[in-house]
């Protein structure tokens, strides 16, 4: 089961103390005490794989390295390791210690979370003319800790919506190199699959049921990943009796959840279509046309709606690359 929700304790690393030493070498005396290390500071930097909190799951306290201790001959402690902690891009930084947050979106930055204590001064830095023994030295600087909620919220350009058993596996699979599993019942899809069209990123988000916003079935888990996701290929089966009313379903779960997610780009599809007569296939497309403009039937085993698809799909990968503005 993909984890994308949980609370860890990150605690970076102490500064190593300073010493107190002199030199006992003939006609070279004088203090030589060197200063302690850094501590280790803790980082929190993105990665693409969405189940990198799944390798955490089994440790809730991280803690950097401390500093070493200065030693003699003025040799200073050695700085405490550092420590990166890689979380799913699209993850928000929740610290319940300081009631900050921060989203994770980019690969190619760290975050620092929590810096490594300053390392104390040994009695070398502190000799002078007016005092040429100094037995002061410093002792290390505490780290800090902090108790941290890491929050998934996926990042993908088109998320793949509707009821359980809609098909939205299938397409993927079809689109992309996912291999997400399929099958003729409900909840298949327990969790996110990511695929990729060329440039843009695809995922099959778990099927959502009536009440899912209250918490019903899979619940709030999976529906605020929408919340990142560019523009929805909303799937209803054409095997369904009523598919004005699955469409509603969906569209009546997502406003509960966000009001903002309905005014999302929206592509809509009948999906499965093949498994129905051809005039039974027209009408209830007709039905979902008078819903959203967009509407087309679509098979997996029909060249021409994969087709369709993915001239949508490049129309959309065209816009990302202009960077023109895509409804939030």
């Amino acid at each position: 089961m993909l984890i994308d929700d949980m609370t860890i304790t990150v605690a970076s690393g102490k500064g190593g103390d300073g010493i107190v030493a002199f030199n006992k070498n003939m006609m070279s005396l004088g203090p030589t005490g060197g200063s302690g290390g850094n501590g280790g500071n803790i980082y929190i930097q993105g990665t693409p794989d969405i189940a990198a909190l799944n390798r955490m799951r089994n440790k809730k306290v991280f803690k950097a390295q401390d500093g070493g201790n200065g030693q003699r001959q003025t040799r200073h402690g050695n700085n405490g390791e550092d420590m990166v902690i890689q979380v799913p891009l699209g993850t928000i930084v929740h610290n319940l210690t300081t009631q900050e947050d921060t989203e994770i979106i980019s690969a190619k930055t760290q975050l620092l979370i929590a810096k490594g204590g300053h390392g104390g001064k040994g009695n070398f830095h502190f000799r002078s003319a007016a005092n040429t023994s100094p037995k002061e030295f410093q002792k290390g600087k505490p780290g800090k800790e902090y108790e941290i909620r890491l929050e998934v919220k996926l990042i993908a350009d088109v998320g793949l919506v509707g009821l359980p058993n809609a098909g939205k596996s299938s397409l993927l699979n079809e689109l992309t190199n996912a291999n997400s599993k399929i099958g003729n019942y409900a909840f298949t899809t327990l969790e996110p699959h990511l695929g990729a069209h060329y440039e843009l990123i695809i995922a099959d988000l778990p099927g959502i049921l009536e009440g899912a916003s209250t918490g019903k079935g899979l619940g709030v888990k999976f529906l605020r990943h929408i919340e990142r996701t560019r523009i929805l290929f909303h799937l209803v089966s054409a095997e369904s009796n009523d598919v004005a009313g699955d469409y509603g379903i969906i569209r009546k779960e997502l406003g509960a959840y966000n009001p903002l997610l309905l005014e999302k780009e929206e592509y809509l599809f009948l999906a499965k279509s093949d498994l129905r007569p051809e005039e039974e296939t027209r009408e209830k497309l007709a039905q979902l046309k008078k819903l959203n403009p967009n509407a087309s039937a679509l098979s997996i085993h029909d060249i021409g709606a994969i087709e369709n698809a993915k001239k949508i799909l490049n129309k959309i990968k065209q816009q990302k690359l202009q960077q023109e503005p895509i409804n939030p």
